[in-house]
């Protein structure tokens, strides 16, 4: 007998859900989808230094002499999903999604410009659009954006999806590709009632078999990528979904586990079920989302976790810079670096506001009290450097 994910395929395009290449060599999916925490996670593995170190000398050196180390990093983080992004198309056949900086997502214009940014930076490495996805955040902002980028041949994946609402205004705005958080829909209900669910009546699989129905019922062209995933029975309850992006734990349980498969989505069965169509407008959508406290809480949160895995890869970033730059260039960082971290201008940068590793903030903080001054950054910058191994 098949194990679950080689039947998994016969019905549904498996995506990794990893920046991590390894993983996406051993499980050969169609697709990959990365975000800053996924990249943060591979930028940290031994075999993936080069890449990140590659990244961010070349953005060094294209800022020049006397560039802060703000400015370095934010040239190297698009770069760096990027050139991940290169690097995983050598491996899958088909898509890779790559996500904008998730502190845009109620900024329309802001998603519009980042999202021609990225697809030129594809385009430069001799891409095709059709093998990229811009990421966006499913918020009215993001979902306007998404329309924009569409017409002009970029294709979008809408994430932090977690209501019909934000699904029909993004298939109405011509979206690629959705992605609906089974696991973080379950993780609001079951703090929400305290009660574990089976499979079938999983909230989160209950929500994405509701937008699947949806889709085809109208004929929506947007495809449909669960994602977020606690656990092997939520896969296994969406087979037939158009996509399902899968951690590689998962992957492996999948893999390793035989059993028989069935088909749980049937686009054919959905075109005479009786379902409502529904047109969303903004003020539709506001009223819509208002009302859906789930949905409300979690796009927020969504948010806020993927703003803070951005801070938390440029913190990575700056390190990492600062290793590769030595000593001669450090006097003139001190100023650049200090505004990366100490987030409340207090003059001041505590362990909590540095978010990088103990080794390096013990390096400059040389008095031990907890906290690194200007005067402290200036000398100790030195000392960072030579924990770069």
């Amino acid at each position: 007998m098949a194990n679950l994910l080689d039947q998994l395929k016969s019905y549904t395009v498996v995506v990794a859900d990893t920046g991590d290449l390894n993983s996406i060599g051993q499980f050969k999916p169609r697709d990959a989808t990365t975000n800053p925490s996924l990249i943060t996670a591979a930028a940290q593995m031994e075999e993936y230094r080069d890449i990140v170190d590659g990244t961010l000398k070349r953005a060094y050196t294209e800022a020049g002499e006397g560039a802060s180390p703000r400015d370095v990093v934010a040239a190297a983080l698009d770069r760096l999903s990027v050139d991940f992004g290169l690097e995983i198309l050598k491996i899958v056949p088909g898509r890779v999604s790559t996500e904008v900086d998730a502190r845009l997502s109620f900024d329309t214009q802001a998603t519009i410009d980042k999202g021609r940014q990225l697809i030129k930076m594809y385009n430069d490495a001799g891409i095709s659009n059709d093998r990229v996805l811009i990421k966006i955040a499913a918020t009215w902002e993001g979902i306007r954006a998404c329309e924009v980028l569409e017409a002009e041949g970029v294709k979008c994946n809408l994430t932090l999806m977690f209501g019909l609402h934000q699904a029909v205004a993004c298939a109405e705005a011509g979206a690629t590709l959705i992605s609906p958080f089974v696991g973080r829909i379950l993780d609001w209900y079951k703090a929400s009632t305290g009660r574990n669910y089976t499979p079938s009546e999983d909230p989160g699989v209950q929500s994405v078999t509701e937008i699947f129905n949806y889709y085809k019922k109208f004929g929506h062209k947007t495809e449909i990528m669960g994602a977020s995933f606690r656990n092997v029975g939520e896969i296994t309850e969406l087979a037939g979904c158009d996509l399902l992006t899968i951690s590689p734990n998962l992957l492996t349980v999948l893999q390793e586990t035989e059993g028989h498969l069935a088909l749980k989505l049937d686009a054919s069965a959905a075109a005479s079920m009786p379902i409502e169509r529904l047109h969303i407008d903004e003020a539709t959508f506001v009223r819509m989302h208002a009302a859906d406290p789930m949905s409300t809480e979690k796009l927020a949160q969504g948010i806020d976790g993927f703003s803070k895995a951005i801070v938390a890869l440029e913190n990575m970033l700056t390190e990492r810079l600062l290793a590769i730059v030595g000593e001669k260039n450090l006097a003139g960082a001190t100023e650049g670096l200090f505004k990366v971290y100490d987030f409340d201008g207090d003059g001041f940068i505590t362990r909590e506001e540095w978010g990088g590793t103990d080794a390096v903030f013990n390096a400059l903080d040389i008095n031990a009290d907890g906290r690194i001054t200007p005067g402290e950054m200036a000398a100790g910058l030195g000392a960072a450097h030579l924990l770069k191994g």
